[in-house]
């Protein structure tokens, strides 16, 4: 699990049928959890919005945080970060 900044949202009128009704945000780690990449699409089933700090989930396991185990899902923001995250952010 990293911590990082939701950035945009991504809309896609097109997509795998087990995707139809989510909602997709660009989320840039903090700079300690860089080593996963720049940014990434994650799918947002918490209410994110655009400058909030989240959690998010990768894998398998971001699979089971949107309940969506057959779903072609490898990021999901999973928590949305309350503290003002000084110590990372």
């Amino acid at each position: 699990m990293i911590v990082g900044k939701v950035v945009g949202s991504v809309v896609s009128t097109r997509k795998n049928e087990r995707l139809v009704g989510s909602k997709f945000m660009i989320v840039q780690p903090v700079a300690e959890m860089r080593g996963v990449g720049d940014q990434l699409v994650a799918v947002d089933n918490v209410g994110a919005g655009v400058g909030e700090f989240v959690l998010v989930a990768l894998g398998s396991a971001a699979r089971m945080g949107c309940d969506k185990e057959t779903a072609p899902i490898d990021a999901a923001i999973v928590g949305i970060v309350d503290d003002d995250c000084n110590s990372f952010c």
